[in-house]
């Protein structure tokens, strides 16, 4: 299917022929759904960690007789329901990372590029690149091309100076077509994706 090309001035630039393998796919928030869900677990840390009974220095004596005090008994202060004392089946570290079939994270994205487009949030560019990292000077380009949530997506490397620019505008966000992710394509409205991004896009998602 073609779509226009557009300039970062907001001019025309001829058109494109987008790949439908790639852009033409059926809505499935179902595959969305789990594409997102193994990046936001894959991202966890799993750090959190509680002290188990042999992790808690000191209790070797015991607190207490264990008759003729009138109280419970207790052999060491390391126990649970004392003060500074275990956490019992508290959480340690670990991964958080599920498993999802490389085709099916092929398939994720392939459907978040095709709904973008069938939702008429695509836009591409001819390219993203500026003489001068000048944030004004990107967010009135910006303004123009009506992008205020937007995630830019440029070829293998993205230009210097347009990254620079925009990086401090809030909402926008720029990948190298490498980092292409369900994720950063679902939170933001729009999809903005360069001519180069296309081109690699394509050839990575056939």
């Amino acid at each position: 299917m073609k779509v226009s090309v557009k300039t970062l001035d907001n001019a025309a630039a001829g058109e494109i022929d987008l790949a439908d393998a790639v852009f033409g796919c059926p809505a499935r928030a179902d595959i969305l759904a789990r594409m997102v869900r193994w990046q936001l677990a894959k991202r966890q840390q799993g750090t959190h960690d509680t002290k188990e009974i042999g992790e808690i220095s000191g209790g070797g004596r015991k607190p207490r007789p264990q008759k003729g005090g009138g109280t419970s008994r207790h052999g060491s202060t390391r126990s649970p329901q004392w003060r500074k004392g275990a956490v019992i089946f508290g959480p340690t570290p670990r991964s958080h990372a599920i498993d999802l079939p490389k085709k099916v994270r092929k398939l994720a994205l392939r459907t978040a590029l095709s709904t973008k487009l069938a939702e008429g949030k695509l836009v591409v560019l001819d390219q993203a690149a500026m003489q001068q990292p000048k944030t004004k000077d990107v967010a009135k380009r910006f303004k123009a091309l009506g992008l205020s949530s937007a995630l830019i997506i440029d070829g293998e490397a993205v230009d210097a100076n347009f990254a620079k620019a925009a990086r401090n505008l809030p909402g926008i966000d720029v990948l190298p077509q490498q980092g292409a992710n369900v994720y950063d394509i679902l939170r933001r409205d729009t999809l903005v994706l360069t001519r180069a991004a296309v081109e690699k896009l394509e050839a990575r998602l056939k």
